[in-house]
């Protein structure tokens, strides 16, 4: 299981996160989305400690905490839902202008 942590500011690094972290156990693995087209953070992170106990330690800690002058949102990360083969779906049918 991992770690969600929302609204992080657009510098955060992955040393950054690690050193936030570290203070409440050891910190496996960081994730940090970037936007494919712009290459730009999306402000938020996935981080995976090395127990559950260290996990849950952390969401409480850290919960709405100020950290780089944003509140963080950390909770348990929901699994990934399946959305099939594609990725873009068909635009012509979500009302769309249409160029004639």
């Amino acid at each position: 299981m991992s770690i969600y942590v929302g609204n992080l500011s657009y510098e955060v690094t992955q040393e950054d996160l690690s050193a936030v972290f570290a203070e409440y156990g050891s910190v496996k693995r960081i994730q940090l989305p970037t936007d494919r087209e712009t290459g730009r953070l999306r402000g938020f992170a996935f981080v995976e400690m090395g127990t559950e106990a260290e996990e849950t330690a952390a969401i409480e800690a850290l919960d709405g905490a100020e950290w780089m002058g944003r509140d963080m949102k950390v909770n348990k990360a929901k699994p990934r839902e399946d959305r099939g083969p594609g990725g873009g779906g068909n635009r012509r049918n979500n009302n769309f202008s249409r160029r004639y």
